[in-house]
């Protein structure tokens, strides 16, 4: 045994005793286990919980999932963002859905190859549903085991996340890989957390090594930080009060395959009259432009969004650009939106 086994001896005892009951710890169907990984990621508990019971619900296996429509699910998906997880969600499924039994594997390996399985997603589903000794390493994991074990090698670099893979394998308890796992991101979540940690109420608290020397809130350590993104985007309201153009995004950037009115967008703030010409251009006639709602702050891991919606004037181009659709206020409800654009409609089309 690991002489490290001291960390899944003080940590199981807790986790079993104070874990939150959220309804993913009560299955070992990796279907479900999977579907909350996927929705967890970049999504707080109490958010993603609603969404997974919701699919749940309407995809009681992953069988229905596979079977879904692809404007179905990215609908169901509104509002979670990132929405390459929702295209991967759905590949993955119907890959799953073609291998004998519709089974998933039941190997790191074999989940791995799965679109949109990376190493933390294929190690939590190998080692809760099929008790395979893989360790997860997450955000709560680095963080936990930098505090615990005083590590200052920053997470973000290349030799950090070897370090901390490493480490995390070390001290998995193959007795219990699953319970292991989960305790140690629960107690990331719930007790050692990025500020204000709870370190009276740490089962690991003895063993600390930053609480030790003081260094909880030095630890972990990032080498640097992602450039964050200005955008300027400015949207064309095209309609009647009853009903609005849009369109959907096809290209490679965010919000693919989700629909938005048409959009210019610049490099920073400019005038009406830029908006105009760039409007015009757009839709191949003079445009006149009422007053803008915005710009609103739009806010994304690395990216920020400053979005004005301008109404224009006069009737509708009597053929659209390809792609185009007059969109109904009733139809407006089936169309899967960002959530800056979700916003928009529920404040402009009484839509909640």
């Amino acid at each position: 045994m690991s002489t490290r086994s001291w960390f899944s001896r003080a940590l199981l005892p807790w986790y079993r005793e104070n874990r939150r009951p959220l309804p993913w710890r009560n299955t070992r169907d990796p279907y479900r286990i999977w579907l909350s990984e996927v929705i967890l990621q970049q999504t707080r508990v109490d958010q993603g919980l609603a969404y997974y019971t919701r699919f749940v619900e309407r995809y009681p296996t992953v069988r229905h999932l596979a079977q879904a429509p692809d404007g179905e699910v990215m609908k169901l998906w509104q509002g979670l963002g990132y929405y390459s997880r929702a295209r991967n969600l759905l590949a993955a499924a119907r890959a799953v859905n073609a291998l004998p039994g519709a089974r998933f594997p039941d190997s790191v390996e074999g989940l791995r190859a799965l679109k949109g399985v990376g190493d933390y997603t294929a190690a939590a589903i190998a080692s809760i549903a099929f008790d395979r000794p893989a360790a997860v390493v997450d955000g709560n994991v680095y963080r936990v085991l930098a505090r615990v074990f005083g590590i200052g090698t920053p997470i973000d670099s290349t030799v950090g996340r070897k370090e901390f893979a490493a480490l995390a394998g070390e001290l998995v308890d193959p007795a219990h890989p699953g319970d292991h796992n989960q305790a140690v991101m629960e107690l990331g979540a719930t007790v050692c957390t990025p500020r204000n940690p709870a370190c009276d109420r740490c089962p690991l608290a003895r063993r600390c090594i930053a609480r030790k020397e003081e260094r909880v809130d030095l630890l972990p350590v990032k080498a640097g930080r992602t450039k964050v993104r200005e955008r300027h985007f400015h949207y064309l309201v095209l309609g009647n009060g009853r009903s609005l153009v849009l369109h959907q995004r096809t290209d490679r950037d965010i919000w693919r395959d989700l629909y938005q009115p048409p959009l210019v967008e610049t490099p920073g703030p400019v005038t009406k009259r830029t908006v105009a010409a760039l409007a015009s251009e757009l839709l191949g006639r003079k445009v006149v432009l009422g007053e803008p709602n915005g710009p609103v702050k739009h806010v994304l891991s690395h990216q920020v969004i400053h979005a004005s919606f301008w109404p224009v004037r006069g009737p509708l181009p009597r053929k659209l650009p390809t792609g185009w659709r007059v969109v109904d206020r009733a139809g407006l409800e089936e169309h899967a939106v960002p959530r800056l654009i979700e916003r928009y409609l529920a404040e402009h089309f009484s839509l909640k």
